[in-house]
């Protein structure tokens, strides 16, 4: 079999840059990327036959491990039947309720094919509801890769150093307002600003597309309170979140009601698949019983929601979010500690599954500090974990996901890797000419 090399050479022929998504060309750690030739539970094997611990999960949906077997004996089970139909499938309605009972905001429900495609919806659906045309978003924060949503946009432009993008016009932009993220006062500045013109607020509710960055105290709870006050949607991103920190989502972790959800990876169970839901009042202004239109040929794909559901049943079983939790905190404590022993600048987050390791003196709270991490330390942390069988995002402003595949022996060999890595970093460090 080819090499991971050739096969990046033959691919960069073909598809620009190699890849169909920047991220997977490895460009911010300075390495060529692996190819994958299979996955199974909690790790991930190369076409050179090297096989990793996988922190990854496919950048989130892989929760159960990789091919697990209620997950496999649905999607079969499915394929028997066909694959696509473009008409409605009970799948699509017991998939629906799982949604709706999940989260106790979501009276009503509608897939797509994407997270990027359920958050431009949910937009198009509060600017249609209200009557209203601007939105708010934060720095840093990820909505996928729609024009409006790219300006300020997370790990992706962090990743590669863009500011923003070409190729956005200033129209689109034009009615996007960004603000710091965990800046409440910034929020306020901006609907005293702009009165009776904002439709929405959309927020990661735990920012996970430069890092995990989590909510300051009280911060979800203002947004709640603003939006309420100036007459705005407050719309929740839970496409990283949702049914990953709680079954129900930050929502639920939190406390905090949004009157717009987006769903995304899990609910696919490894499928392309995406959500938007809220109250039945909004909901009910889509096509066709109301005038926002939109609409999607493969969205409610019935292997998708056969895989979904079934994975959504997994999780709605007793113990499996304290147990996520217990490998989260396992993990973040761990790397952390790792970092402190070898004298190494860091900074740990930690939301249930979700973790982070910054490599930067300071506390994480929003985009401008998160930028300020040293990008060359995580590439050497990044490379060295792999040469050691690790499987992590190549990119610091990613998160790194436990799953219910994973044992805990197996985190633990992760950290004395770690510790391992850090170490070497350590010296390395001080043996470079000013090292300190």
């Amino acid at each position: 079999m080819p090499t991971s090399s050739e096969l990046f050479a033959e691919a960069q022929r073909y598809i620009p840059g190699g890849v169909d998504s920047p991220v997977r060309a490895y460009k911010s750690v300075g390495m060529t990327p692996r190819f994958v030739a299979k996955a199974e539970g909690a790790h991930i094997t190369d076409v050179e036959g090297k096989t990793y611990l996988d922190f990854v999960q496919s950048w989130g949906p892989m929760i159960l491990g990789h091919g697990h077997p209620e997950v496999l004996e649905a999607v079969r089970a499915q394929l028997e039947l066909g694959t696509t139909y473009g008409a409605p499938t009970e799948l699509e309605t017991e998939a629906a309720q799982l949604v709706c009972a999940a989260f106790p905001s979501v009276e009503m429900v509608r897939f797509v094919s994407s997270g990027t495609e359920a958050v431009m919806s949910a937009l198009r659906l509060a600017r249609g509801y209200t009557g209203r045309e601007k939105f708010i978003k934060f720095d840093g924060n990820y909505h996928g890769h729609s024009d409006a949503l790219l300006v300020a946009a997370g790990s992706g432009l962090l990743t590669l150093g863009i500011p923003s993008t070409l190729g956005v016009t200033e129209g689109a932009a034009r009615d996007t307002i960004v603000v710091p993220y965990n800046d409440l006062e910034a929020v306020e500045a901006a609907f005293t600003d702009n009165p009776d013109q904002i439709a929405a607020l959309i927020v990661e509710p735990v920012a996970g597309n430069m890092g995990c960055v989590p909510p300051e105290p009280g911060f979800l709870e203002g947004l709640r309170a603003l939006c309420d006050e100036h007459g705005a949607l407050l719309i929740f991103d839970e496409v990283i979140t949702g049914f990953r920190v709680a079954y129900g989502g930050a929502q639920e972790h939190y406390g905090v009601t949004a009157d717009l959800t987006t769903l995304g990876k899990i609910i696919g169970g490894g499928f392309p698949v995406g959500a938007f839901g809220g109250k039945r009042e909004i909901m009910e202004h889509l096509a066709p019983v109301g005038p926002v239109y939109q609409a999607g040929t493969l969205s409610g794909n019935p292997v998708a929601m056969a895989a979904g559901v079934a994975t959504m049943k997994v999780l709605g079983r007793s113990g499996t979010y304290e147990e996520l939790e217990e490998k989260g905190e396992l993990l973040a404590s761990g790397l952390q500690q790792a970092a402190d022993i070898a004298g190494i600048p860091a900074f740990g987050t930690q939301v249930g599954a979700l973790t982070c390791l910054f490599f930067t003196r300071g506390p994480v709270v929003d985009w401008k500090t998160a930028a300020l991490a040293d990008t060359e330390r995580y590439a050497k942390y990044f490379c060295k974990m792999l040469d050691r069988g690790f499987w992590l995002a190549p990119s610091q402003f990613e998160c790194c996901f436990a799953s219910l595949a994973m044992t805990r022996a197996e985190i633990a060999d992760a950290i004395t890797a770690a510790e391992e890595v850090m170490s070497e970093i350590a010296v390395e460090s001080f043996a470079a000419p000013g090292g300190s």
